[in-house]
């Protein structure tokens, strides 16, 4: 298996979601989960031959890392409409994989055999995937932060308000999971535990902004306009976490977290 086919999988799997996100908007369900499903799996069944054919898990690159996040987009989505029957989630879903997934296909990267000795512990693999997967949610809650404000605006639902919580609680506790496995992987690969690495700071910073989320919802007397600001903008940190800091002049060659091919 090589890049070149990931155009096939890609395709095969963006035409399955975009029927499911149909049957969804139809309000047939059981199609809308169907095709959703079997176009998860189409992709994942790439990811996995491409895992075995670089011999190694697809995380080393920033393209390899785009494979999750485009594969975990989807199903947060198949799993908020399981629970709440949002139509338009799907559709959200699709669109942002398929953005990743052009991004992939304008530009490729080299996806080499070579791995580092430090990313070849066995808790760098569940650490990146844990993290995909939380990114994945977070994105998700943040489709519904951004409907909230700017289509529904001040007649937000208590379901609605919900829905987006538990999307940032679920995406939290991964997060956290992701972390500790991070921690693991760190003391293995270099003796301590955490260093204060570029990417691990901005980890911290989003982790916490998450967290001032979750605790200003609980206030008695929380602006809800406020709190969706909120969740905008640690996303916006979750992407210079993910790959902002990439161009921050302290993190190059100096830090192993930042995306290369």
């Amino acid at each position: 298996m090589s890049w070149d086919q990931f155009i096939y999988f890609a395709s095969v799997a963006l035409l399955l979601w975009i029927a499911g996100a149909v049957g969804a908007w139809k309000e047939k369900s059981r199609i809308a989960v169907l095709f959703t499903a079997a176009g998860l799996a189409v992709f994942f069944c790439y990811i996995l031959l491409i895992w075995v054919s670089l011999e190694r898990p697809p995380l080393r690159t920033m393209g390899e890392t785009r494979l999750w996040y485009s594969l975990f987009l989807p199903l947060a989505g198949l799993m908020v409409y399981s629970r709440w029957k949002y139509k338009w989630i799907l559709t959200f879903s699709t669109i942002l994989a398929t953005v990743f997934i052009c991004v992939n296909l304008f530009k490729p990267e080299i996806h080499s055999k070579t791995l580092m000795p430090a990313l070849q512990s066995p808790w760098f693999a569940p650490h990146v995937i844990v993290y995909m997967f939380a990114y994945a949610l977070l994105g998700a809650a943040t489709v519904m932060a951004l409907y909230l404000l700017f289509f529904k605006k001040d007649h937000a639902s208590a379901d609605e308000m919900e829905i987006t919580d538990n999307l940032v609680y679920v995406g939290l506790a991964f997060m956290t999971i992701g972390m500790l496995f991070g921690a693991l992987w760190a003391k293995e690969a270099w003796g301590h535990y955490w260093s204060w690495d570029p990417k691990e700071t901005w980890a911290a910073i989003t982790w916490f902004a998450y967290l001032a989320y979750i605790h200003y919802r609980l206030m008695p007397h929380h602006r809800l306009r406020l709190s969706l600001w909120m969740l905008i903008a640690a996303f916006i940190l979750l992407q210079m976490c993910w790959w902002g800091i990439n161009y921050l002049p302290s993190a190059q060659g100096s830090s192993v977290h930042t995306y290369s091919t």
